[in-house]
Protein backbone atom coordinates (compact mmCIF):
# COMPACT_ATOMS: atom_id res chain seq x y z
CA UNK A 1 0.00 0.00 0.00
CA UNK A 2 1.79 3.46 -1.01
CA UNK A 3 1.16 6.34 1.32
CA UNK A 4 1.42 9.13 -0.71
CA UNK A 5 1.66 9.65 -4.58
CA UNK A 6 3.81 11.34 -7.18
CA UNK A 7 2.33 13.48 -9.88
CA UNK A 8 5.02 14.00 -12.39
CA UNK A 9 7.29 11.03 -11.40
CA UNK A 10 9.21 10.53 -14.71
CA UNK A 11 9.77 14.03 -15.15
CA UNK A 12 13.64 14.86 -14.69
CA UNK A 13 12.55 16.53 -10.98
CA UNK A 14 10.18 13.60 -10.12
CA UNK A 15 13.06 10.93 -10.99
CA UNK A 16 15.42 12.01 -8.47
CA UNK A 17 12.39 12.49 -6.30
CA UNK A 18 11.28 8.79 -7.02
CA UNK A 19 14.67 7.42 -5.95
CA UNK A 20 15.14 9.54 -2.72
CA UNK A 21 11.64 8.01 -1.45
CA UNK A 22 13.41 4.64 -2.03
CA UNK A 23 16.52 5.33 -0.30
CA UNK A 24 14.14 6.25 2.41
CA UNK A 25 12.21 3.09 2.26
CA UNK A 26 9.37 4.47 0.98
CA UNK A 27 7.29 3.20 -1.59
CA UNK A 28 5.28 5.99 -3.31
CA UNK A 29 2.55 5.99 -6.03
CA UNK A 30 3.63 7.06 -9.74
CA UNK A 31 1.03 8.72 -11.23
CA UNK A 32 0.93 11.06 -14.91
CA UNK A 33 -0.39 11.86 -17.91
CA UNK A 34 1.94 9.49 -20.00
CA UNK A 35 0.93 5.43 -19.31
CA UNK A 36 3.85 4.31 -21.32
CA UNK A 37 6.57 6.33 -19.21
CA UNK A 38 4.92 5.41 -15.95
CA UNK A 39 5.11 1.74 -16.63
CA UNK A 40 8.17 2.12 -17.58
CA UNK A 41 9.44 3.96 -14.57
CA UNK A 42 7.22 1.14 -12.12
CA UNK A 43 8.53 -1.61 -13.48
CA UNK A 44 12.27 -0.32 -13.06
CA UNK A 45 11.58 0.22 -9.17
CA UNK A 46 8.57 -2.15 -8.62
CA UNK A 47 6.19 0.33 -7.83
CA UNK A 48 2.15 0.86 -8.20
CA UNK A 49 1.54 3.59 -10.69
CA UNK A 50 -2.18 5.26 -12.35
CA UNK A 51 -1.85 7.20 -15.83
CA UNK A 52 -4.40 10.21 -15.95
CA UNK A 53 -4.49 13.63 -17.02
CA UNK A 54 -5.72 16.09 -14.75
CA UNK A 55 -8.78 17.05 -16.35
CA UNK A 56 -10.04 13.48 -15.68
CA UNK A 57 -11.82 14.05 -12.26
CA UNK A 58 -13.04 10.82 -11.51
CA UNK A 59 -9.73 9.58 -12.23
CA UNK A 60 -7.60 11.67 -10.04
CA UNK A 61 -10.11 11.34 -7.33
CA UNK A 62 -10.07 7.89 -7.50
CA UNK A 63 -5.98 7.75 -7.25
CA UNK A 64 -6.00 10.22 -4.51
CA UNK A 65 -8.33 8.26 -2.48
CA UNK A 66 -5.56 5.76 -2.29
CA UNK A 67 -2.82 7.68 -0.45
CA UNK A 68 -2.85 10.10 2.46
CA UNK A 69 -0.44 12.54 0.67
CA UNK A 70 0.24 14.08 -2.76
CA UNK A 71 3.51 15.44 -4.08
CA UNK A 72 3.23 17.19 -6.94
CA UNK A 73 5.50 17.50 -9.54
CA UNK A 74 4.30 18.12 -12.72
CA UNK A 75 4.94 22.04 -13.99
CA UNK A 76 4.55 24.17 -15.42
CA UNK A 77 2.56 24.72 -12.09
CA UNK A 78 0.20 27.63 -13.14
CA UNK A 79 -1.48 25.22 -15.69
CA UNK A 80 -1.98 22.43 -13.14
CA UNK A 81 -1.95 23.65 -9.36
CA UNK A 82 -5.43 24.24 -9.41
CA UNK A 83 -6.72 21.15 -10.69
CA UNK A 84 -4.41 19.01 -7.84
CA UNK A 85 -5.41 21.53 -5.06
CA UNK A 86 -9.01 21.27 -5.20
CA UNK A 87 -8.85 17.47 -5.71
CA UNK A 88 -6.63 17.11 -2.43
CA UNK A 89 -9.54 19.11 -0.54
CA UNK A 90 -12.32 17.23 -1.95
CA UNK A 91 -10.76 13.95 -1.05
CA UNK A 92 -8.75 15.79 2.08
CA UNK A 93 -5.86 14.46 1.66
CA UNK A 94 -2.37 16.86 1.85
CA UNK A 95 -1.22 18.57 -0.57
CA UNK A 96 2.76 19.58 -1.19
CA UNK A 97 4.38 20.97 -4.65
CA UNK A 98 7.93 21.64 -5.67
CA UNK A 99 6.29 24.98 -7.12
CA UNK A 100 8.34 28.10 -7.39
CA UNK A 101 5.59 29.97 -9.11
CA UNK A 102 4.13 32.91 -7.25
CA UNK A 103 0.66 32.45 -8.38
CA UNK A 104 0.41 29.40 -6.79
CA UNK A 105 1.65 30.17 -3.68
CA UNK A 106 -0.86 33.16 -3.58
CA UNK A 107 -3.79 31.22 -4.82
CA UNK A 108 -3.04 28.40 -2.15
CA UNK A 109 -2.67 31.41 0.59
CA UNK A 110 -6.45 32.09 -0.16
CA UNK A 111 -7.62 28.30 0.65
CA UNK A 112 -6.31 28.18 3.79
CA UNK A 113 -10.02 28.34 5.57
CA UNK A 114 -10.98 25.30 3.27
CA UNK A 115 -7.74 23.30 4.11
CA UNK A 116 -8.39 23.60 7.57
CA UNK A 117 -11.98 22.41 7.40
CA UNK A 118 -10.74 19.71 5.83
CA UNK A 119 -7.75 19.03 8.33
CA UNK A 120 -5.24 18.90 5.21
CA UNK A 121 -1.50 21.00 5.23
CA UNK A 122 -1.27 22.77 1.74
CA UNK A 123 2.45 23.28 1.27
CA UNK A 124 3.43 24.62 -1.83
CA UNK A 125 7.51 25.62 -2.90
CA UNK A 126 8.76 22.12 -0.82
CA UNK A 127 11.79 21.70 -2.87
CA UNK A 128 14.89 24.05 -3.32
CA UNK A 129 12.16 27.23 -3.99
CA UNK A 130 11.49 27.77 -1.48
CA UNK A 131 12.81 25.55 1.27
CA UNK A 132 16.30 27.12 1.65
CA UNK A 133 15.61 30.47 1.11
CA UNK A 134 12.22 30.75 3.21
CA UNK A 135 14.03 29.55 6.52
CA UNK A 136 16.83 31.62 5.99
CA UNK A 137 14.17 34.41 6.00
CA UNK A 138 12.55 33.03 8.76
CA UNK A 139 15.89 32.82 10.96
CA UNK A 140 16.91 36.59 10.23
CA UNK A 141 13.52 37.76 11.13
CA UNK A 142 14.04 36.00 14.40
CA UNK A 143 17.24 38.08 14.96
CA UNK A 144 15.73 41.23 14.08
CA UNK A 145 11.71 40.92 14.86
CA UNK A 146 11.03 44.67 13.90
CA UNK A 147 12.67 44.24 10.32
CA UNK A 148 9.80 45.90 7.44
CA UNK A 149 12.58 45.04 4.16
CA UNK A 150 13.76 41.23 3.13
CA UNK A 151 16.19 41.25 0.34
CA UNK A 152 17.27 37.63 -0.58
CA UNK A 153 20.58 37.27 -3.61
CA UNK A 154 20.64 33.64 -4.80
CA UNK A 155 23.52 31.98 -7.10
CA UNK A 156 24.00 28.58 -8.71
CA UNK A 157 27.30 27.09 -8.82
CA UNK A 158 28.27 24.31 -11.15
CA UNK A 159 24.21 23.24 -11.64
CA UNK A 160 21.86 23.40 -14.64
CA UNK A 161 18.48 23.60 -15.83
CA UNK A 162 16.29 21.12 -16.40
CA UNK A 163 13.51 21.60 -19.17
CA UNK A 164 10.72 21.36 -16.88
CA UNK A 165 12.18 24.65 -15.31
CA UNK A 166 13.47 26.17 -18.69
CA UNK A 167 9.25 25.25 -19.63
CA UNK A 168 7.98 27.04 -16.51
CA UNK A 169 10.16 30.23 -16.95
CA UNK A 170 8.67 30.37 -20.28
CA UNK A 171 4.96 29.96 -19.46
CA UNK A 172 5.37 32.70 -16.70
CA UNK A 173 8.14 35.33 -18.67
CA UNK A 174 5.00 37.23 -19.51
CA UNK A 175 4.30 38.21 -15.76
CA UNK A 176 7.50 40.10 -15.86
CA UNK A 177 9.07 41.06 -12.30
CA UNK A 178 7.13 41.01 -8.93
CA UNK A 179 8.73 42.77 -5.65
CA UNK A 180 6.36 42.99 -2.37
CA UNK A 181 5.58 46.95 -1.62
CA UNK A 182 4.33 47.38 1.82
CA UNK A 183 2.13 44.18 1.79
CA UNK A 184 1.26 43.90 -2.19
CA UNK A 185 2.68 42.36 -4.70
CA UNK A 186 3.89 45.09 -7.65
CA UNK A 187 4.42 43.68 -11.05
CA UNK A 188 7.93 45.75 -12.02
CA UNK A 189 9.47 45.39 -15.61
CA UNK A 190 12.33 42.91 -16.02
CA UNK A 191 15.40 43.75 -14.56
CA UNK A 192 13.73 46.36 -12.56
CA UNK A 193 16.75 46.92 -10.83
CA UNK A 194 20.69 45.45 -11.18
CA UNK A 195 22.95 45.14 -8.32
CA UNK A 196 26.61 43.89 -7.07
CA UNK A 197 26.76 41.56 -4.47
CA UNK A 198 29.30 39.70 -3.25
CA UNK A 199 29.00 35.55 -2.40
CA UNK A 200 32.27 35.07 -1.32
CA UNK A 201 35.07 35.62 -4.28
CA UNK A 202 34.40 39.01 -5.60
CA UNK A 203 31.12 40.85 -6.73
CA UNK A 204 28.90 39.58 -9.34
CA UNK A 205 25.89 41.58 -11.01
CA UNK A 206 22.17 40.50 -9.79
CA UNK A 207 19.23 40.87 -11.42
CA UNK A 208 15.61 41.48 -9.57
CA UNK A 209 13.59 38.30 -10.10
CA UNK A 210 10.56 37.16 -9.16
CA UNK A 211 11.40 34.78 -6.93
CA UNK A 212 8.94 32.50 -5.09
CA UNK A 213 9.58 34.47 -1.49
CA UNK A 214 8.39 37.54 -2.99
CA UNK A 215 4.91 35.67 -1.91
CA UNK A 216 6.12 32.91 0.77
CA UNK A 217 8.62 35.24 3.23
CA UNK A 218 5.83 37.68 3.57
CA UNK A 219 3.56 34.90 5.33
CA UNK A 220 6.40 33.32 7.12
CA UNK A 221 8.02 36.56 8.46
CA UNK A 222 5.06 39.33 8.00
CA UNK A 223 8.03 41.73 6.50
CA UNK A 224 5.29 44.10 3.62
CA UNK A 225 8.44 44.66 1.78
CA UNK A 226 10.87 42.28 -0.41
CA UNK A 227 12.88 42.01 -3.29
CA UNK A 228 14.68 38.77 -5.07
CA UNK A 229 17.88 39.13 -6.90
CA UNK A 230 19.36 36.11 -8.80
CA UNK A 231 22.91 35.92 -10.07
CA UNK A 232 23.17 36.18 -14.28
CA UNK A 233 25.95 36.81 -17.05
CA UNK A 234 25.58 40.48 -18.18
CA UNK A 235 24.90 39.30 -21.54
CA UNK A 236 21.56 37.56 -19.63
CA UNK A 237 20.79 40.65 -17.87
CA UNK A 238 21.05 42.81 -20.93
CA UNK A 239 18.64 40.56 -22.54
CA UNK A 240 16.62 40.97 -19.51
CA UNK A 241 16.73 44.54 -20.07
CA UNK A 242 15.71 44.03 -23.65
CA UNK A 243 12.81 41.95 -23.37
CA UNK A 244 11.21 45.15 -21.82
CA UNK A 245 10.66 46.06 -25.80
CA UNK A 246 10.37 43.15 -27.08
CA UNK A 247 8.72 40.94 -24.85
CA UNK A 248 5.23 41.76 -26.23
CA UNK A 249 5.95 40.00 -29.42
CA UNK A 250 6.88 36.77 -27.73
CA UNK A 251 4.48 36.79 -24.76
CA UNK A 252 1.56 35.49 -27.41
CA UNK A 253 0.91 32.32 -26.75
CA UNK A 254 1.96 31.43 -30.35
CA UNK A 255 5.14 32.11 -29.33
CA UNK A 256 5.26 30.68 -25.86
CA UNK A 257 3.76 26.92 -27.23
CA UNK A 258 7.26 27.36 -29.91
CA UNK A 259 9.41 28.16 -27.21
CA UNK A 260 8.39 25.47 -24.92
CA UNK A 261 8.70 22.69 -27.77
CA UNK A 262 12.24 24.29 -29.10
CA UNK A 263 13.18 23.67 -25.33
CA UNK A 264 12.83 19.91 -25.34
CA UNK A 265 15.27 20.05 -28.36
CA UNK A 266 18.14 21.84 -27.41
CA UNK A 267 17.84 21.61 -23.39
CA UNK A 268 19.32 18.51 -21.98
CA UNK A 269 16.20 16.73 -19.59
CA UNK A 270 18.45 18.80 -16.47
CA UNK A 271 21.58 18.62 -15.10
CA UNK A 272 24.17 15.45 -15.17
CA UNK A 273 24.41 13.23 -12.09
CA UNK A 274 27.98 14.83 -12.11
CA UNK A 275 26.22 18.70 -11.92
CA UNK A 276 23.76 17.19 -9.00
CA UNK A 277 27.04 15.52 -6.63
CA UNK A 278 29.10 18.45 -7.20
CA UNK A 279 27.18 21.51 -7.83
CA UNK A 280 25.49 24.16 -5.17
CA UNK A 281 23.79 27.30 -4.19
CA UNK A 282 24.29 30.32 -2.14
CA UNK A 283 21.97 32.50 -0.68
CA UNK A 284 22.49 35.90 1.61
CA UNK A 285 19.55 37.15 3.34
CA UNK A 286 19.47 40.67 4.15
CA UNK A 287 16.78 41.72 7.03
CA UNK A 288 16.56 45.36 7.73
CA UNK A 289 14.08 47.71 9.89
CA UNK A 290 15.70 51.43 8.71
CA UNK A 291 18.57 51.55 11.50
CA UNK A 292 19.50 48.13 11.98
CA UNK A 293 20.29 45.28 9.35
CA UNK A 294 21.16 41.58 9.42
CA UNK A 295 22.66 39.64 6.94
CA UNK A 296 23.35 35.62 7.13
CA UNK A 297 24.74 33.28 4.20
CA UNK A 298 23.47 29.85 3.46
CA UNK A 299 25.18 27.39 1.18
CA UNK A 300 23.51 24.24 0.12
CA UNK A 301 23.86 21.64 -2.48
CA UNK A 302 22.82 21.82 -5.97
CA UNK A 303 19.21 22.66 -6.28
CA UNK A 304 17.24 19.86 -7.88
CA UNK A 305 19.03 17.31 -5.69
CA UNK A 306 18.39 19.67 -3.06
CA UNK A 307 14.48 19.50 -3.85
CA UNK A 308 14.55 15.67 -3.39
CA UNK A 309 16.09 15.76 -0.33
CA UNK A 310 13.74 18.18 1.32
CA UNK A 311 10.22 17.44 -0.19
CA UNK A 312 10.45 13.18 0.66
CA UNK A 313 11.62 15.02 3.98
CA UNK A 314 8.42 16.93 4.18
CA UNK A 315 6.54 13.45 3.11
CA UNK A 316 8.26 11.90 5.86
CA UNK A 317 7.16 14.13 8.33
CA UNK A 318 3.14 14.56 7.13
CA UNK A 319 3.06 10.57 7.09
CA UNK A 320 4.31 10.59 10.39
CA UNK A 321 1.74 13.00 12.20
CA UNK A 322 3.91 16.22 11.58
CA UNK A 323 1.37 18.55 9.60
CA UNK A 324 -0.80 21.71 10.56
CA UNK A 325 -3.62 21.88 8.49
CA UNK A 326 -4.25 25.11 6.28
CA UNK A 327 -1.50 26.93 4.00
CA UNK A 328 1.69 26.50 5.33
CA UNK A 329 5.27 27.57 3.89
CA UNK A 330 8.42 25.20 5.01
CA UNK A 331 9.23 27.63 8.19
CA UNK A 332 5.54 27.98 9.30
CA UNK A 333 5.67 24.31 9.34
CA UNK A 334 8.94 22.73 10.50
CA UNK A 335 10.98 25.73 11.75
CA UNK A 336 13.34 28.03 10.73
CA UNK A 337 16.24 25.32 11.30
CA UNK A 338 14.90 22.56 8.95
CA UNK A 339 16.96 23.50 6.22
CA UNK A 340 20.11 22.96 8.30
CA UNK A 341 19.01 18.94 8.65
CA UNK A 342 20.35 17.82 5.13
CA UNK A 343 23.96 17.10 4.16
CA UNK A 344 25.92 19.98 2.53
CA UNK A 345 23.66 23.12 3.98
CA UNK A 346 25.52 25.68 5.78
CA UNK A 347 24.34 29.32 7.55
CA UNK A 348 26.65 31.29 8.29
CA UNK A 349 25.77 34.67 10.32
CA UNK A 350 27.42 37.95 8.30
CA UNK A 351 26.22 40.70 10.58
Amino acid sequence: MSNFLIYGSYGYTGQLIVEQALREGMRPLLAGRDEGKLRAQAERYNLEYRAFSLAETARLDAALLEVDAVLHCAGPFVLTFRQMTEACLRTKRHYVDISGEIEGFEALAGMSAEAKRAGVMLLPGGGFDVVPSDCLAASLKQKLPTATYFRLFLRGVGGGVSRGTARSAVENMHRQGRIRRDGKIVTVSPAWRVLEQDFGRGAVPVVSVGWGDVSTAYYSTGVPNIETYFAFPRPVIRFLKLSRFIGPLVYSRPVRNLLKWLIGIVIPSGPSRDQNERGFSLMIGEMRDGDRIVRAKLRTTEAYRLTALTSVEIMKRILSGGYTPGFQTPSLAFGADFILGFDGVEREDLL
